[in-house]
């Protein structure tokens, strides 16, 4: 399993998905990258989070990740606009 994102736990909601979206894009490995995907879906579900999402450009990650070979990618980015 992959380890949690090295964040500082003051760094706040923004900080923290961006160390997300950071990892995602900087890992080589695919189990980090699922569980970050997943993470970040997860994030999705809450309305709250959409300004900071969108900031990120994380809807663009998940379209991304539709066209990966990584069938576990995909499903999490389906998910994610659910």
């Amino acid at each position: 399993m992959a380890q949690k994102p090295k964040v500082d736990p003051h760094v706040g909601r923004l900080g923290y998905l961006q160390a997300l979206v950071t990892e995602f894009q900087e890992t080589e490995s695919q189990d980090a990258k699922e569980q970050v995907l997943a993470n970040l879906a997860n994030f999705a579900y809450d309305p709250s989070n959409y300004p900071y999402l969108r900031q990120l450009q994380v809807l663009d990650l998940f379209l991304d990740s539709l066209s990966e070979e990584n069938e576990t990618l995909v499903e999490f980015a389906i998910a994610s606009a659910i």
